[in-house]
């Protein structure tokens, strides 16, 4: 069983609006299967603290616009070094490039099918 359609969706909508925000190495896994309490984990950084910052707010934008839904939960948001948006259906972790490759979430959840998130890279922001 994989993740339901909806939070595939939003999982989208959120990578899309991280690529405009021009995130870095966009990822989505399905943690359905391994965690009770969310479907999808969006992994995504940004090169600065400033550029982290401005992806949290393209994601949470597109998410109220585009599919009004607001974060139950977030944190991180004042170091600006690693935010979670945490949204029930999916967690959205926007890292810094240095703490995306010091805490390796991606080989940490290896075991967790990478989604399809289809975004569109041409993009502009």
């Amino acid at each position: 069983m994989s993740a339901p359609e909806e939070s595939l969706d939003l999982a989208r909508v959120a990578g899309q609006a991280a690529a405009e925000m021009l995130a870095e190495e966009v990822i989505g896994l399905d943690v359905s299967e391994q965690v009770v309490i969310t479907d999808v984990f969006l992994v995504c950084s940004g090169d600065s603290e400033r550029q982290v910052s401005a992806i949290v707010d393209g994601v949470e934008k597109a998410l109220l616009t585009e599919r009004r839904r607001k974060p139950l939960r977030r944190e991180g948001e004042r170091d600006a070094r690693w935010v979670l948006l945490d949204y029930g259906d999916i967690v959205v972790h926007v890292q810094h490039a240095e703490d995306r490759a010091f805490y390796a979430l991606e080989r940490l959840w290896r075991d967790a099918p990478v989604l399809d998130l289809q975004i569109d890279e041409g993009t502009p922001a």
